[in-house]
């Protein structure tokens, strides 16, 4: 059986990346055309030369643009390396040969739904964690004596319909309407 859980793409990162990486080969390529062509170029060398070799590397600013060059740069590694969060979650295994999953996005609302169909709730939101699901409800009952069991009983119940491979813990939380 195939356990793997889908995980979202790290496109944000690499979209960053790759437009500062295109933005600065185009301004390259244009001022090396320009260069070429016998044109004032957009960024000159001698302009870029002058302000480096100005710069001793025991300045501040030097220190502070390596900073933030290391600390963009360990960003971008963690973004690489730690996984993203789950888009499709696997089900319990319905037969020899079949895998199944059920998308973060379909499952969320799946129990929002479930709580919602519980008699005395007004509103609901359901947060979904690795390891739990939390359920906030808002009520305008005068008492809210049993509401939070028969909604843990309603998350609980859908979660048995819907299998999933690692089953969550509930939590849920009651709050009169003011």
């Amino acid at each position: 059986m195939s356990t793997a859980i889908r995980r979202s793409r790290r496109s944000l990162p690499a979209s960053l990346v790759a437009f500062v990486v295109l933005a600065v080969c185009v301004v390259v390529a244009v001022s090396a055309i320009q260069f070429l062509v016998d044109e004032r170029p957009l960024v000159g060398y001698r302009v870029f030369a002058a302000a480096v070799h100005g710069v001793n590397w025991t300045q501040w600013p030097v220190a502070l643009g390596g900073g933030i060059a290391v600390a963009a740069g360990l960003l971008l590694l963690a973004a690489a390396v730690v996984p993203g969060r789950a888009i499709v979650l696997p089900l319990t295994q319905l037969g020899e040969h079949v895998d199944a999953g059920a998308s973060r996005q379909s499952l969320g609302r799946n129990l929002r739904i479930a709580v919602s169909s519980v008699d005395g709730v007004a509103a609901a939101k359901v947060k979904q964690g690795r390891k739990k699901v939390t359920a906030r409800v808002r009520t305008n009952r005068t008492s809210t004596d049993g509401l939070a069991e028969a909604v843990r009983s309603a998350v609980e119940l859908r979660l048995d319909r819907v299998a999933p491979l690692a089953r969550p813990s509930v939590r849920v939380r009651v709050r009169k309407a003011s």
